[in-house]
């Protein structure tokens, strides 16, 4: 049986979810047991083009080289780096963890006993990269964090100079758990997210890791509600805590059922209930008058192929089709269920038949262009991929990303039938510095005959397309195929003529 390729990897490792889930916290600092190439990737290189982090500043590498791989071990590169960090100050008021990589693991680096030695308090973790992907590698660090310094009441030692604190578990408070670095748009999702929880009538208690402190740790135990940012990861910390958990609502109807379940929670039913009554006055008027405005039609004749992140796959889904009655072309979440399309199965889907709208990754968006499929939208919706989602404006969860998503899909609508405006072909070749050179010639669809194969040719074509640019395309490709005719003293459009103008 042939070995099944893997086609462009979705996800990170555990390593990868370890960094970027710990050194959101400003009292850590990291040493991960690597190369400094490896480092310089999850540290430096993908955070500046997701995150807009140019480097994250508590992350320090041992350095490893070909002689700790060839049989020396990484310990005394792990403890020169300590040592060095230790001299310097850089390790005044914080916690020290030292983090396992793919590198360290393929030789069996394990610092448990080491990292004894350093200065009181410091831990290792094994974040199992050769085996966890980023999802699941999250949900197993943010477990080993609260069961390391939040479980125990924060006691790490009598040199503990980060005094935790827990707030009164009545007071309608609420922890966000998931936002991390490279966890697409989260800083938008998150303003929004704490947005519906004060207009529920709660409070924010923590948003961990990414607002919080090692040292806040053991406070999550004093909320009364947790809301989980993504589904990919944070259940295992949730179930740990024990309080309800709900999860970040997509869309007008879901996000309406979490502003009213909070409401119960906290006792608050009558102001929950004015915040909807004015955000459907306000917010969400957007909504109504772009979904029953004259773009009305666009939205049942507008298919969407979604590949994303678990809640986003799944909330997108919800929205778009069930909400707006866009039709799904498909959908797939990162990482798979059963049943979704792999890589390679998106890409072909792609090749074969694009939808007006791909909400997806680079991945996606490498495919259409393999694909020539120049009439889909492509709507950046997951990582991997150079896109920056630092902006607090652009949610796609609750109330405003209802809004924003419907906002961004008539716009650009709006630039699809853009690139089909009609334009003077002789003015076109001669460019927008003056008058065509000469009188401009008959280029008007329908002036020459179609042979039925050339016809059907084109037919075949337009099938493939969106729905919306069909005819405008039918134009542009008619006016090729017969100013090609004309160009070769041809009487009519034959299929070789066809193909041609097709190609261009």
């Amino acid at each position: 049986m042939a070995p099944k390729i893997i086609r462009d990897l979705s996800d990170s490792s555990g390593y990868w979810a370890a960094i970027w889930t710990i050194c959101p916290m400003p009292d850590v600092h990291v040493i991960c047991d690597a190369p400094v190439g490896c480092f310089n990737l999850v540290g430096t290189a993908v955070p500046d083009y997701t995150d807009a982090i140019p480097h994250i500043e508590n992350l320090t590498p041992a350095t490893m080289t070909e002689q700790e791989v060839g049989g020396k071990g990484t310990s005394e590169k792990v403890r020169w780096t300590y040592e060095n960090l230790r001299d310097s100050g850089a390790l005044e008021g914080k916690r020290l963890i030292v983090v396992s990589t793919a590198e360290s693991e393929m030789i069996g680096a394990d610092h448990t006993k080491l990292v004894e030695t350093f200065q009181p308090g410091t831990t290792f973790y094994y974040s199992n990269s050769l085996s966890e992907d980023e999802w699941t590698g999250r949900d197993r660090v943010l477990r080993w964090l609260w069961e390391n310094y939040g479980a125990r009441g924060g006691e790490l030692g009598a040199s503990d100079v980060l005094q935790p604190s827990v707030s009164d578990p009545q007071a309608r408070t609420v922890n966000i758990i998931g936002p991390t670095y490279g966890c697409f748009n989260a800083p938008s999702d998150l303003e929004e997210l704490k947005r519906l929880i004060q207009g529920a009538g709660g409070t924010i208690n923590l948003v961990y890791p990414y607002e919080a402190k090692l040292a806040d740790t053991p406070r999550l135990a004093g909320a009364q509600v947790n809301v989980l940012l993504s589904k990919e990861f944070g259940q295992g910390l949730a179930t740990a805590l024990g309080q309800e958990t709900l999860a970040a609502p997509f869309g007008m109807h879901e996000t309406t059922a979490f502003i009213r379940r909070l409401g119960e929670l906290f006792g608050t039913q009558e102001q929950a209930e004015a915040f909807i009554a004015h955000e459907k006055k306000t917010t969400l008027r957007a909504v109504w008058d772009l979904w029953k405005g004259p773009q009305s039609d666009w939205f049942p004749t507008s298919s969407v192929g979604i590949v994303a992140g678990q809640s986003y796959a799944e909330g997108l889904a919800r929205y778009l089709g069930e909400e707006l009655g866009m039709p799904i072309a498909f959908v797939g979440a990162r990482p798979l269920r059963p049943g979704d399309p792999d890589n390679e199965t998106v890409r072909q889907m792609l090749h074969k038949r694009a939808p007006a709208f791909v909400f997806g990754s680079i991945n996606e968006k490498i495919y259409l262009s393999e694909a020539g499929a120049r009439f889909t939208n492509f709507i950046p919706a997951a990582f991997p991929g150079p896109v920056v989602r630092r902006s607090v404006g652009t949610p796609f969860v609750g109330y405003r990303g209802a809004v924003h998503l419907v906002q961004e899909i008539v716009n650009r609508l709006y630039e699809t039938l853009f690139n089909f405006l009609p334009v003077d072909g002789a003015y076109a070749k001669n460019g927008a510095g003056g008058p065509p050179a000469g009188p401009p010639q008959p280029n008007a669809p329908g002036n020459l005959p179609w042979q039925p194969a050339a016809q059907a040719l084109l037919d075949a074509a337009l099938e493939k397309l969106p729905y919306i640019p069909r005819i405008s395309a039918s134009r542009e490709f008619q006016m090729k195929a017969e100013n090609l005719a004309r160009t070769q003293g041809i009487a009519e459009v034959t299929v070789e003529i066809a193909e041609a103008a097709l190609k261009q």
